[in-house]
């Protein structure tokens, strides 16, 4: 090759590397990536692909997820020993308010040390978590009681509040703060310390009595069953209430938390279908002179079959059977309903009303009815609660007209079955369980009784 050529053919050389070069997408920066988690429980949980298990007992994910979102699905006690300490200490001693503490792993955290770190973070937030929850609403969920059951306590995140006090120096207190202040809470958790040293202080009498070793279960059975009664309530009981103990058959009228009227009632028999249900309402009127109109399963039950047997039943009583297989007694003193009834909407139609039937209060067994409470006083209740005296109930009651007077406010009503209670002296008093519903709430605290 000529000189020529050669410094043509460089030349050409190099004017196609400064144009490649002028053409070319720079080489990109290189990305990194970060590691990819590993897959562990908190990956799992926060992908929602399952419950978490520990020692084959599967722990609530939705619960669990709720809580550890607000942490960003990162472990919790690693750094916070010291509340870890204390709030496993606070649930290991649940039986102080009458929970069986294997209810919440209690036998798995004995030996929480013992498991790989995320899954004893898991385990210790779960059982933490399921005891603030049975503090706040019960142990004994909705789903698992009877329908005739239907208290509720105020819905408390218990992830938002354990979240809330993790970095607290002494969290405890604050965990069981979601327990019922309430003066029968307090006297209920009292007499079961007591009982369970021996000591019968601060129980009172009424039903229970006796002695030996099978009395004093199921006196420590109705005590615990009726602190988790307690815990169906709100925390902040409203001043000014009704309050309806079934098993006690009595109605109190509470006015700034105190009682100002107290009054016999009769309350549902014992037949399933017939019992006094367990709930809460607001009494809105009180309907003077009312007719009573009778339910169709009351009027198969029992008027058509007395109507058989007794030809001018229904004259006598002037009661109107009705095409939809209802029936109405028309108002009056006679009427089954007597002279008042206070309305107050629930899904399982009881009110509080009058009744004729006078006599029936004299009795120690008022178990009466077919759910609804009849008022021994109701009158004087209707003063106290439309804020009247009793004179102007008596007048506008003269007429005999049916008339619906509202309440100056609307007055929270609780029809409650309380087998025991604290009395006014404050010792626990106890009263039969006559519906027999102790039993099935006793077993659900106990976690080897559970189905």
């Amino acid at each position: 090759m000529s000189r020529r050529s050669a410094m043509a053919s460089g030349a050409f050389a190099l004017a196609s590397a400064w144009t490649l070069a002028g053409c070319a997408t720079p080489a990109p920066e290189p990305v990194h990536l970060p590691k990819p988690r590993p897959e562990d429980e908190l990956t799992r949980l926060r992908d929602g692909t399952g419950d978490p298990m520990v020692a084959g007992e599967r722990l609530d994910g939705a619960l669990l997820r709720r809580f550890y979102a607000r942490r960003g699905f990162e472990p919790v006690w690693t750094t916070r020993p010291a509340q870890a300490e204390e709030l496993v200490d606070a649930v290991l001693h649940a039986g102080d308010h009458g929970l069986d503490p294997e209810l919440f792993q209690a036998s798995l955290l004995r030996r929480r040390e013992t498991f790989p770190p995320l899954r004893r973070d898991l385990l210790l937030s779960h059982a933490i978590l399921a005891y603030a929850d049975a503090l706040a609403h019960g142990a004994v969920p909705p789903d698992r009681r009877r329908d005739s059951e239907a208290l509720s306590a105020d819905r408390v995140d218990v992830a938002a509040v354990l979240d809330a006090i993790l970095d607290r120096p002494a969290p405890a207190g604050a965990l069981e703060s979601l327990a019922p202040p309430t003066r029968d809470y307090l006297a209920l958790r009292l007499a079961l310390a007591r009982a369970r040293a021996g000591d019968g202080g601060g129980v009172g009498g009424g039903v229970g009595g006796g002695r030996g070793r099978a009395a004093m279960a199921d006196r420590l059975r109705t005590i615990e069953v009726n602190l988790e009664r307690q815990r169906w309530l709100p925390r902040r009981l409203p001043a000014d209430r009704v309050w309806v103990n079934v098993p006690d058959q009595r109605l109190a009228f509470f006015r700034d938390d105190a009682p100002v009227f107290t009054t016999r009632v009769v309350v549902g028999d014992v037949v399933e279908r017939k019992q006094s249900p367990e709930f809460r309402t607001k009494i809105e009127s009180s309907l003077l002179n009312p007719p009573w109109v009778i339910p169709r399963d009351i009027v198969e039950a029992d008027i058509l079959p007395r109507a058989a047997r007794e030809p001018g039943f229904l004259a006598r009583h002037n009661i109107t059977l009705l095409p939809n297989g209802e029936a109405e007694q028309a108002p009056g003193p006679e009427s089954g309903l007597g002279l008042v009834m206070f309305e107050m909407p629930n899904r399982f139609d009881v009110y509080l009303h009058d009744t004729p039937d006078k006599a029936a209060f004299g009795r120690e067994n008022r178990r009466l009815s077919n759910g609804c409470i009849r008022v021994e006083k109701p009158l004087e209740l209707a003063s106290l609660l439309m804020e009247k005296p009793l004179g102007a109930i008596h007048e506008a009651l003269a007429p005999g007209a049916t008339t619906r007077k509202p309440l100056p406010e609307p007055v929270p009503v609780f029809v409650v079955y309380q087998t025991a209670f604290a009395g006014p002296d404050g010792a626990v008093q106890f009263r039969p369980d006559f519906y027999d519903r102790d039993a099935g709430i006793a077993r659900e605290l106990q976690r080897h009784q559970r189905a």
